[in-house]
């Protein structure tokens, strides 16, 4: 994996290919710092902390944006000074490369760090 997938877009998934194995997704774990892969490895999740509500709702809105932009959607959960999100592609009850990219491209995002 040393390509940098943060510069590549996502993909349609239209479902019929079978998710990433555990050890797959692990090798895409190097290039998305802070997240964790759980779940047997059909999932991967970041919890982001911020000064206040506000700049959580503020990176909240470029995490809407950007999936938006991507076409793929993450699941977002936040409040005062916190966010949490997941990423995992419905259509293969599992993980695919498109979430990798999208976790990168989350982690470029202001506030991120």
């Amino acid at each position: 994996m040393t390509e940098n997938i943060a510069k590549k877009s996502c993909t349609p998934c239209r479902g019929g290919i079978p998710p990433l194995t555990s050890d797959e997704a692990a090798g895409y774990l190097s290039q998305t710092p802070g997240w964790d892969l759980l779940d047997d490895g059909h999932l991967i999740r970041r919890k982001f902390k911020f000064d206040d509500f506000k700049q959580a709702l503020a990176f909240v809105d470029e995490v809407g944006r950007l999936a938006e932009e991507e076409g793929h959607h993450p699941d977002v959960c936040f409040g005062w000074g916190h966010a949490e999100v997941s990423l995992w592609t419905h259509k293969i009850k599992g993980l695919h490369e498109n979430d990798f990219i999208m976790a990168a491209k989350i982690n470029q995002l202001p506030g991120a760090s």
